[in-house]
């Protein structure tokens, strides 16, 4: 069967495939954003805090995406969930979390001390200051890490399918234990429009949630 004759029979189950890997990394990075960026405003501002939070989350980022994976059987079987949805959304997460909580570290602690004192200066409170001021400035590189995480994710989350997580890893492990070279490409070119897609959405966000001021 040629690629065009696969894509024609095939295009229901690749767009099943395809929302489950969207629904995959989209669960995980929104919930590593919802904890990543309050995380890097905390380890702002207790200083001693971010080493050890930082090393911890490169250790987990280090760690091979197969081992992650497996590593989350184990710990949610006691719940009764060690396959599917949940543990690979778990392990997505923590690769995910890295990079955000970094670069919301990285954008707030490197903001000109200037303007923080002219916040002060008309009277606002921290909160006031981190709310009006330094967290639109930290934007751009916050979203940036946003995007690492999102690309990254994209490829890793084709692991799920030995969990049973579903997505495009599925289509993938299909052609290896076929040998069917025309599913296969379709499943890796799959997963790259992805994140050039998702990266590209991404970048025109970026740009648009970009203070005036700093873009220009």
């Amino acid at each position: 069967m040629d690629l065009l004759t696969y894509l024609q029979h095939s295009w229901p189950t690749l767009l099943k495939l395809t929302a489950e890997h969207l629904a995959l990394v989209g669960s995980a990075v929104g919930m590593a954003i919802l904890i990543g960026v309050p995380l890097g405003i905390a380890i702002t501002r207790f200083r001693w805090l971010a080493t050890p939070v930082l090393t911890l989350a490169t250790i987990v980022l280090t760690l091979p995406s197969i081992a992650l994976f497996g590593l989350m059987i184990p710990i949610f079987a006691r719940f009764g969930h060690a396959l599917g949805y949940l543990p690979a959304v778990t392990a997505v997460f923590l690769y995910s979390l890295l990079p955000i909580m970094r670069n919301t570290y990285t954008a707030l602690v490197n903001i000109d001390p200037g303007i923080q004192e002219a916040g002060r200066g008309i009277g606002m409170t921290t909160w006031q200051r981190m709310r009006r001021v330094d967290l639109p400035l930290a934007v751009p590189v916050i979203l940036g890490g946003v995007r690492t995480a999102v690309v990254m994710n994209i490829g890793v989350a084709t692991i799920a399918a030995i969990i049973g997580a579903g997505g495009l890893g599925v289509l993938i492990l299909q052609a290896i234990s076929q040998s069917n070279m025309s599913k296969l490409a379709v499943g890796a070119i799959l997963v790259s429009v992805l994140a050039i897609v998702a990266d590209a959405f991404l970048q025109w966000l970026q740009k648009v949630l970009t203070p005036k001021g700093i873009r220009l």
